[in-house]
């Protein structure tokens, strides 16, 4: 976790949860499923993203990824 090449993992991951919290959101507006306003959306996306991050500091005991069985590898040689 002390690792810059964890934080990079978890901020990708991060976004890619907040993105895909925001399409559904949305995609269940655009379906008629829900009706919500974008301030709601982004509450909920932002939630997301929240549990994302805390997520991959709790987990990140045993390895060197954010996840429980990741290992984020270093570039170069």
């Amino acid at each position: 976790m002390n690792t810059s090449a964890f934080w990079i993992a978890t901020l990708e991951r991060t976004v890619r949860t907040f993105a895909q919290a925001l399409l559904a959101v949305v995609g269940a507006d655009g379906l008629g499923v829900t009706d919500v306003d974008w301030g709601a959306t982004l509450s909920v996306a932002g939630l997301a993203a929240l549990a994302a991050v805390l997520t991959a500091v709790a987990t990140s005991g045993g390895t060197h990824g954010p996840g429980v069985t990741e290992t984020v590898r270093r570039s170069g040689p």
